[in-house]
């Protein structure tokens, strides 16, 4: 049996429809908006002759969004796994990072700082779901931004989002420069060390782990130098002297569920470990006990890792850890690095390409 299709179910052609353009332009330029509107709104546009809508310019700063007008917005966020783009997979984190705030902190002598923080906030997305809306991590962070920082507030605030976004993994990374007044060695004389410090709150299947992220910078003297300096001052008379360079440890370490781990006490187990931490304010007879005091403490990255490891593992507030340390030799054009973990959480058999580019100091 032979089927006719009826010819205006055919497609036109272009020649066709540039032939019907021309009409309506023409219809267009003579027609009141009413008729316009009449025959379709969507024509009305055509009264200039270049297909532009006719739109206001000016900021309507009287316009209140009403709680209906919002239902009509849309939202791409939540739409359909339809929109979804690339492979149908969850993902382990995705949301916002480095928005700042100040964030009041209580330091171990009962005082309080008002520091910069930048948060990050991640939650998971589970597979068939388009995306989560940013802002809310940021309006749940808001909404608990006013209280002195302590886990238990970070704890709320992500309980809030998750919430908000339906997410079954969740995280805050919050990151500072924390100042400590430290001594000088002989002249009595103190000045501001400032310590980058990062602290986490992670959920993963429903358990909560909290973390801290801090970098020490110290002083290290290789103890080969110096013993080959000594050689050469002992049997030739020559005077030579031992390198040392600027150097960079990264503790990570997972606070045990009701403790109590201040800043000020991690730093201080960094000190007892290595003691050579650089200086803030220096006179001559401080620069001479610097160099005493990194001839008494010399030592490889291999000694530093395991010397920041031994203070972490005696601590009874510390569960899992991690030490990477870096010397940013003066004698190599190279650094050495190593890396020391105990417990799984944060043992990884690869390693970030960048990892050790991280640790590099600027004073």
């Amino acid at each position: 049996m032979n089927v006719h299709t009826p010819e205006h179910d055919l497609k036109p052609s272009r020649e066709e429809a540039e032939a019907a353009l021309a009409v309506l332009r023409r219809y267009a330029d003579k027609a009141e908006d009413a008729e316009l509107a009449d025959l379709d709104p969507a024509l009305v546009p055509f009264r200039d002759g270049v297909g532009y809508p006719d739109l206001a310019r000016d900021y309507p700063e009287a316009f209140e969004a009403t709680e209906a007008y919002r239902a009509t917005l849309p939202d791409l966020q939540n739409g359909p796994s339809s929109l979804i783009r690339g492979e149908n997979r969850a993902i382990q984190h995705v949301g916002i990072s480095n928005f700042r705030l100040p964030i009041r902190y209580r330091t171990r002598d009962n005082g309080e700082l008002l520091l910069e923080t930048s948060v990050t906030g991640t939650v998971s997305l589970e597979a068939d779901k388009k995306g989560i809306n940013m802002s809310r991590i940021m309006r749940s962070f808001y909404a608990h931004s006013e209280k002195t920082f302590s886990f238990e507030v970070i704890e709320a605030a992500l309980d809030d989002y998750k919430a908000d976004l339906n997410s079954f993994d969740a995280r805050i990374m919050m990151r500072l420069s924390f100042p400590m007044k430290i001594g000088s060695l002989r002249s009595g004389l103190s000045g501001y060390q400032y310590y980058d410090i990062a602290l986490e709150l992670v959920e993963t299947d429903g358990v909560r782990r909290k973390i801290l992220h801090l970098d020490y910078v110290y002083s290290s003297t290789c103890p080969c130098s110096l013993e080959l300096s000594e050689h050469a001052r002992r049997t030739r008379g020559q005077l030579a002297t031992p390198h040392s360079q600027r150097s960079v440890a990264r503790l990570s370490l997972e606070m045990r569920q009701g403790s109590c781990l201040w800043f000020e006490d991690v730093i201080e187990l960094c000190r007892k470990a290595v003691p050579t931490e650089t200086q803030v304010m220096v006179k001559r007879e401080d620069e001479q006990a610097f160099a005493e005091l990194n001839a008494a403490n010399p030592i490889f990255v291999e000694d530093a890792a395991r010397l920041f490891a031994e203070q972490l593992q005696a601590d009874p507030r510390i569960g899992d850890y991690r030490v990477l340390a870096s010397h940013q030799e003066s004698l190599h054009s190279h650094d050495a690095v190593s890396v020391l973990t105990e417990g799984t959480t944060f043992a990884n058999d690869s390693l970030d390409p960048r990892l050790f580019q991280g640790l590099f100091h600027v004073g």
